[in-house]
């Protein structure tokens, strides 16, 4: 008997896996890697925040070409260097603990553009040298990427994106 259910079930499963039916439509082509955007990083180098009494203290730009909804931008802004050819990038948002009071950096970005905002509890005109002459690291991300980085290190970042130091580019103003 068990010899019979054993053949019963293989005939079974050989008759439900050859089955089929219509063909569904057709997907959207897909990016092969050369046409679309993987990932690029960008660079804000001595900027200066503007002030306005709507939105206080900004560094606003648009994003050319316009980024995949899917994908995901990071900033990380520019605290100090090792030497001449080491930067120190430091992921934002960030809070900065000054003697004046509580400094923040935090952005927003659609597909079409960011903005990079400070602020604080203090009136931040006091302290110039962190609205003044700042350098900025934008990095776009794909989607499918984005899980998978410890963003909080620029340089595991741009490692898993496989982007090296001569691909950043300038945004001129």
């Amino acid at each position: 008997m068990k010899k019979i259910s054993a053949i019963l079930a293989v005939i079974g499963m050989i008759f439900i896996s050859s089955c089929s039916g219509p063909e569904g439509p057709p997907g959207f082509d897909g990016l092969n890697g050369q046409d679309g955007l993987l990932a690029e990083v960008f660079e804000l180098k001595n900027v200066d925040f503007s002030f306005n009494a709507t939105d206080g203290y900004t560094i606003y730009r648009t994003l050319t070409p316009q980024i995949f909804e899917s994908d995901n931008v990071l900033i990380y802004r520019m605290t100090g260097t090792v030497d001449v050819n080491t930067p120190i990038w430091q992921l934002i948002p960030r809070t900065l603990f000054l003697t004046e009071g509580e400094l923040d950096y935090d952005f927003d970005f659609s597909k079409k553009d960011f903005t990079i905002y400070a602020g604080g509890n203090y009136n931040i005109s006091t302290t110039p040298q962190y609205i003044k002459n700042q350098t900025f690291r934008i990095v776009i991300v794909p989607g499918s990427f984005s899980t998978s980085i410890n963003k909080n290190n620029y340089a595991d970042v741009m490692a898993a994106l496989n982007i090296k130091e001569s691909q950043i580019q300038n945004i001129n103003f």
